[in-house]
């Protein structure tokens, strides 16, 4: 793997000269806070040696930022961008897990007037190659553990100019060993240079952050800053979270979620917050103990991965008030808050944009709430009519006051024109109001899974896996009905046997006769020892699809009593 090395790199200053355009670091303090960097340098002014981001690691040391040393690592990052010719605009891709460098190299581009791609690292082959590519990428930023999967694809990227590989504690090679990759400790200027930011235009791209890809190829979406201060600064005041609040994730700062809800809420709210290299469910209530955390997150999936985990008598002994959820099965809602002692707050939305929360104690369990107070919302048939209250219909959302609400895709503008259309913002999502205004999540358009006629809510059917004690992790989802009917599914749930037991597949047809409906009872169970999942710890159906349809040994029908008569 080799890159040119370009006249930049090779005799860039250590410092930009005078006649920078560089804002100097004496004016950093009162920057409007509409740009990424410029809450940090704000931040790292009034209150700098606060312990704002701690990196907790399961028995090694934890790494911590204060504001101060966001700040300073940022500036260095930000010389070493520039040392590589990086231009104001141009884009570079960040492929690690949750390491304070992800964090110090967030504010860096901020300050070099870059735009970082953050990408899950474990993505490999085609797909990488085709993010790197469609997003324009001039170099990348890589943990040590991830340099391999760029080697392979190298030559399919012709844009790539430079390579930086992180050390960490879990390469197999040393970065040495990767032709044209710079070691990103000396990559970095040992002092710090005195600017603040080449970024002075709230509407511009600060990342491009790409869609789960589930359904085709990713679509990056062009996250400006004014958005991401926007959001950072309306969560803490819409989730409620208050001073000597500790917040805690173990989602990927590569998703929408850990940077916005949690990352991006700490930094502006002057709040701490923990997060993990990787979410663990086994080590969760332990990290909230032992960092004193009170709120933290879940997606779907993460909750009956948690709720599977044998039940504890100190479950309910932690310090968290309230559990940031967004899909939290109705069927598990009471139970999850009455076993661990919290209270959830649900809330829907996606990187693209749309915001709806249900506070604690308000509205009625299985709501995603009501949308956040400076939006709008219809509720649309097939085509574009609004359907009545009660009636299930696509969810769109635009600016509370009437103006068009703008998507960009980046270099996708038939893509981008879809999900804009009309100036409203078409969720994909079917949803319904009740009479009181609370909204209620059906199914991601064209993912509905009916059988028999009935829609089954994969819910119900997890819970009551889980329940039953001899799983791991389960995920219900659907295939095509073998019926041939169309728009049917039957039932597949995809499970993680409990390790070192013996498992019967038919335990879980009986578990389920016992608590469900006939019709919610799965067609198929699928023994796997690791469900694909996204960054965000989303299910990936066409991965599972392809292993249902490979290897059929690890796919079981229930096998019913014979009778006669």
């Amino acid at each position: 793997m080799r890159w040119p090395t370009t006249a930049a790199a090779r005799s860039a200053p250590t410092r930009r000269p005078p006649s920078s355009p560089f804002l100097n670091v004496s004016r950093a303090m009162g920057l409007e806070e509409n740009i990424f960097g410029h809450i940090v340098a704000n931040r790292a002014q009034t209150d700098p040696d606060l312990a704002i981001v701690t990196f907790e690691s399961d028995g090694g040391r934890d790494d911590v930022r204060t504001y101060r040393q966001l700040w300073e690592n940022g500036q260095r990052v930000a010389q070493c961008l520039i040392e590589r010719g990086m231009q104001p605009g141009e884009h570079f891709a960040l492929l690690m897990a949750n390491h304070a460098e992800f964090v110090d190299c967030m504010v860096g581009s901020s300050v070099a007037g870059t735009v970082f791609v953050p990408i899950d690292p474990r993505t490999r082959g085609d797909k990488l190659a085709f993010m790197l590519n469609s997003a324009r990428c001039k170099g990348v930023i890589a943990a040590d553990y991830a340099l391999a999967q760029v080697a392979e694809i190298r030559d399919q990227v012709p844009g790539l100019q430079w390579a930086i590989g992180l050390k960490t504690d879990e390469g197999a090679q040393p970065i040495s060993s990767f032709s044209g990759v710079t070691d990103y400790a000396g990559a970095l200027p040992a002092d710090v240079p005195s600017f603040v930011s080449r970024t002075t235009d709230p509407d511009c791209a600060m990342e491009i952050i790409f869609t789960s890809g589930t359904t085709g190829d990713p679509k990056g979406i062009v996250m400006t800053h004014r958005r991401f201060c926007e959001t950072s600064a309306i969560v803490p005041r819409v989730v409620g979270y208050q001073p000597g609040d500790r917040l805690y994730s173990g989602l990927s700062l590569t998703h929408a979620n850990a940077q916005g809800i949690t990352l991006g809420a700490a930094l502006s709210a002057h709040i701490p917050c923990v997060l993990s290299r990787r979410f663990t469910k086994r080590r969760l209530w332990d990290i909230t103990r032992r960092y004193g955390c009170t709120s933290f997150t879940l997606l779907g999936g993460m909750t009956t991965a948690v709720y599977t985990e044998p039940p504890r008598e100190n479950d309910a002994d932690n310090p968290v008030r309230f559990v940031v959820s967004a899909g939290m099965p109705a069927a598990i809602w009471e139970s999850f808050e009455q076993r661990f002692g919290l209270r959830v707050l649900e809330f829907y939305g996606a990187a693209e944009g749309g915001l709806t929360f249900k506070p604690i104690g308000e509205g009625p369990v299985g709501s995603i709430g009501r949308a956040a107070p400076n939006l709008q919302y219809r509720i649309v048939d097939e085509d574009g009519r609004d359907v009545p209250k009660g009636e299930p219909g696509e969810l769109l959302f635009r600016p509370k006051d009437g103006s068009a609400f703008h998507v960009a895709y980046f270099e996708n503008p038939i893509a981008s024109a879809a999900k804009g259309k009309d100036g409203w913002l078409w969720m994909g999502d079917i949803v319904h109001e009740d009479e009181a205004g609370w909204l209620f999540f059906h199914y991601r358009k064209g993912g509905g899974l009916r059988h028999n006629g009935d829609f089954v809510n994969p819910g119900f059917v997890e819970k009551a896996i889980a329940d039953s004690g001899l799983v791991d992790d389960v995920y219900v989802w659907g295939v095509p009905a073998a019926s041939g009917a169309p728009g049917e599914k039957d039932v597949v749930a995809t499970v993680i046997p409990k390790p070192a037991t013996a498992f019967d597949p038919q335990s879980i047809f009986r578990a389920c006769r016992n608590v469900l409906e006939a019709n919610f009872v799965p067609s198929y169970v699928q023994v796997i020892d690791a469900i694909p999942k996204t960054a965000s710890e989303k299910p990936q159906d066409r991965f599972l699809l392809e292993q249902f349809n490979a290897s059929r040994s690890s796919i079981f029908t229930e096998q019913l009593p014979s009778t006669t008569g």
